[in-house]
């Protein structure tokens, strides 16, 4: 397993784990942000974890030199910088757990928007027509209300909720 530092194109910084690096490579465009659903994802800049020899991990990190302050009056020659006050905090395992919910529903629904026929208004008429072989059996999507909802589940024909989810880009 390899562990990547990874950042959302809202700066929001967190870890994702990867059988291999070209796991990560196939997975990165369905990757979201689990703090805010942004799926511009990209690797950040990771310190290897690295400890001197003969030290304990404790040790070694108080063995680390302190960063030093800025020379007076010179500054940085290539322009100004700045810090955070502090890093975005680590998602805690449910904020993860549901990021891996929406990608998976995001999902979903593209697949369905991509290869189900959308008839709109006219899905519980369809449906029916469809499951009493009056009409062409086909994958559809479209919108109804839960008492057509309800009696087609009631009259035996399967039906699944959509999620409708706002649009990352947005």
């Amino acid at each position: 397993m390899i562990r990547y530092a990874l950042r959302c194109g809202a700066g929001h910084e967190f870890e994702g784990w990867f059988r291999s690096s070209a796991a990560f490579d196939d997975e990165a465009a369905a990757l979201t942000c689990p703090i805010c659903g942004d799926g511009r994802i990209e690797k950040a800049i990771m310190a290897p974890s690295v400890m001197q020899r003969g030290a304990a991990p404790a040790e070694a990190e108080a063995e680390k030199p302190a960063a030093s302050p800025p020379a007076a009056g010179g500054g940085a020659p290539l322009g100004e910088f700045a810090a955070p006050a502090a890093p975005p905090a680590a998602p805690t395992p449910r904020q993860v757990e549901l990021a891996r919910a929406l990608v998976a529903m995001r999902r979903l629904r593209a697949h369905v928007e991509a290869h189900f026929e959308n008839v709109g208004k006219r899905f519980a008429e369809e449906a029916r027509k469809i499951h009493h072989e009056e009409a062409e059996a086909r994958d559809i999507f479209g919108q109804a209300t839960l008492d057509e909802a309800k009696e087609l589940l009631e009259e035996g024909i399967e039906v699944l909720p959509l999620p409708d989810l706002p649009k990352l880009d947005s």
